[in-house]
């Protein structure tokens, strides 16, 4: 069972309700194929938790017994979820400064804006082979002297560009800020030299650019002298205005590679405190710390948020456009690097093909945005009759009317709601673990089986899931919206199936494996995928409301995750399982590595107790790299009691495929 999802579990990532097409509308003879997003639902629905954005749920017994509060995005907690999860990253500027933290526009400056879209590029950069080798201080030296010598060119073209946009600045303040930073990037100058003078190389001895830095300092040049598309160039900018416009571009193609340090600093400072700073580059490393290096890059933000205000959204529009340039440049920069030794990043590098590699996922709400049950029970509320309709006799023989059936859910909802809390609790063991106890989860996760079935056999007996048409649920697979960079992922996994060796499973509590094969076959993957969920029995394409029941626990899951790997044509393997709730727990355990996605509170407090580890993903694989034998073997330490801990479809894309593969 989907865990009663459409009731508990709707995906905590952001909803922003920019258009609305109609749900109805899916389902008629005339319909092009919109996107089916959950705010469309949310527009139409028969749900309270989904009519009307103004109305707001604080009833947990009514059906999605979520608690909601009307922002300018909708967002929505769950019982799985206690927290808000910002898993979606949004393509456009609107959107974005719709959903950071639920405020609206006018509380979202332009630099935030920017950063907050980029995060996605942000996640490559922490995950490319050498910020990793340097988080683990095991970077050759001769690839941290290169490194050096070429960041030297990046710093020398932000101090041209400073005197230029310092030049073309017609507010004090701005051009005073300018100078300052200028001063400060003179300063770094000066800090690498004194660097690479410890390392024994020459600080006057001129290193040519390598094409990835010479690629960026080109853009930063061609920016400040005003050649940006059809802009003029130098010696054609005369007026005030375009000047001042010159100068915000010119900050904007700079400001990217200040954040990203910034954050890249604050990501590897939080490691360099765990393992007592045995790094060999801590020394540079705490240079750019959040108490040393944030300061400037806030500085250079406030600075980009200034020389924007004047300007119109179509050059708003240039700005974004140059710092997802730069933001690009620089993953480049770092990818570039001579990293000759082996790194775990990303993944498919370092795994020998003559293994087969496997990658499992969790569907609902890991890959999908909404609950495959809160579909299915919208499609069945939607095409029920009404009451009329059924004494009029239409034919529906054996069918509730919509209000019967409406009904029938949120009493179904409130049951699931109340009883899964209890079975939670019921199986927590009475002292919290200090190493992992895989027996004694087992046992006591029968409970949770057992509860998760004889909620299957409610709904099955209440004859909800009757009546529902195999096409519709086909065409509510195929508008599905899964979760940001799902799609990607498994796009890019299957078209690499040959050459990694690599399988692909889904192992689902769906009720209907229809919608999951719907969704993954509107994506082109249907056939590389395999899905193994439930299935709705149908009478010709009517579904009967009952299904075969083929996975509706943890156990279920743990059984068919073993039984694939049973039937491996080598003996090495490795495997990968990624989930989001208790249901996946086991799996998540039994995989070499298993990856949570999101911030299920249950899965946390059963795993606390039973002595498992929430490791960072990143964190891990800093871990990991330290343990990286020179020839590239490595023991992942199946059932070890960790589970690795993302953001999202994004790190993990970072981290099996990498850049090359994005």
């Amino acid at each position: 069972m989907p865990s009663f999802a459409p009731f508990n579990r709707v995906s905590t990532i952001p909803i922003s309700p920019f258009s609305f097409p109609w749900f109805r509308f899916l389902f008629s003879s005339t319909n092009p194929k919109p996107t089916l997003s959950f705010s469309s639902y949310c527009a139409i629905s028969s749900f309270p938790i989904l009519s009307g954005f103004s109305v707001w749920i604080r009833n947990r017994s009514r059906i999605f017994p979520s608690s909601i509060r009307r922002t300018s995005s909708l967002r929505l907690r769950s019982v799985e979820r206690d927290t808000i999860r910002f898993g979606s990253l949004l393509p456009s500027a609107g959107r974005a400064m719709a959903v950071v933290g639920g405020v609206g526009e006018e509380a979202l400056s332009t630099a935030k804006k920017f950063w907050f879209m980029s995060q996605k590029e942000a996640t490559l950069a922490k995950y490319t082979p050498f910020v990793l080798c340097l988080a683990s201080g095991k970077l050759e030296m001769e690839t941290f002297r290169q490194y050096i010598s070429q960041d030297i060119h990046f710093l020398r073209s932000f101090a041209r560009a400073y005197e230029k946009a310092a030049e073309y600045a017609d507010d004090d303040d701005a051009k005073d800020a300018i100078i300052k930073l200028r001063k400060a990037a003179s300063h770094e100058i000066n800090m690498h030299k004194d660097f690479i003078q410890e390392l024994g190389i020459d600080p006057d001895k001129e290193v040519p650019c390598n094409p990835a830095t010479l690629k960026y300092t080109n853009f930063l040049s061609a920016t400040s002298d005003g050649k940006i598309g059809g802009e003029k160039g130098a010696g054609k900018i005369v007026t005030p205005f375009e000047k001042t416009k010159i100068a915000a571009y010119t900050v904007g193609a700079m400001v990217p590679c200040m954040r990203l340090y910034a954050f890249l600093g604050k990501e590897i400072e939080q490691l360099l405190r765990l393992d007592g700073s045995d790094n060999p580059y801590s020394k540079w490393l705490k240079n750019y710390s959040p108490s040393v290096f944030e300061e400037p890059a806030a500085k250079i933000e406030d600075l980009l948020d200034k020389l924007s205000v004047p300007l119109t959204g179509e050059e708003l529009d240039v700005i974004q456009k140059l710092y997802h340039q730069a933001m690009k440049l620089e993953i480049e920069f770092f990818l570039a690097q001579p990293v000759t030794q082996p790194s775990v990043v990303p993944l498919s590098r370092l795994h020998d093909s003559k293994k087969q590699l496997y990658i499992f996922s969790d569907f609902d709400l890991t890959c999908s945005v909404v609950d495959s049950s809160a579909i299915l029970a919208e499609i069945a509320i939607i095409k029920a009759p009404k009451a009329v309709d059924l004494l009029g006799g239409d034919g529906s023989i054996g069918r509730m009317p919509a209000s019967e059936l409406r009904d029938s859910w949120r009493s179904l909802s409130a049951q699931y709601t109340e009883e899964y809390e209890q079975c939670i609790d019921s199986l927590l063991p009475a002292e919290e673990a200090k190493s992992l106890d895989l027996e004694d989860l087992h046992k006591r996760l029968e409970h949770l089986s057992e509860f998760e079935k004889r909620a299957n056999s409610r709904v099955i007996e209440s004859g909800v899931l009757r009546g529902m048409n195999a096409d519709d649920i086909k065409r509510a697979g195929e508008h599905l919206n899964l979760q940001d960079g799902c799609s990607v992922f498994f796009q890019k996994i299957v078209a690499e199936k040959e050459r990694l060796n690599v399988n692909v499973h889904i192992l689902s509590y769906c009720w209907c494996a229809d919608l999951i094969r719907s969704a993954f076959s509107s994506v082109g993957c249907l056939g590389d995928v395999t899905i193994h969920s439930n299935e709705f029995e149908y009478e010709g394409s009517t579904s009967t409301g009952k299904m075969a029941r083929k996975i509706e626990s943890p156990h279920d899951k743990l059984q068919f995750f073993k039984s694939v790997l049973s039937q491996r044509n080598t003996k090495e393997h490795l495997s990968v399982y990624v989930g989001d709730s208790v249901g996946d727990l086991l799996c998540l355990l039994e995989a070499d590595v298993g990856i949570l996605v999101g911030t299920s509170q249950s899965l946390r407090r059963v795993g606390n107790q039973f002595g498992i580890s929430f490791v960072p993903l990143f964190q891990g694989l800093v871990d990991k790299q330290m343990e990286l034998a020179p020839d590239g073997t490595l023991s992942w330490n199946a059932r070890s009691g960790v589970v690795y801990t993302v953001s999202g479809w994004p790190e993990i894309h970072a981290f099996v495929l990498g850049h090359d593969a994005s």
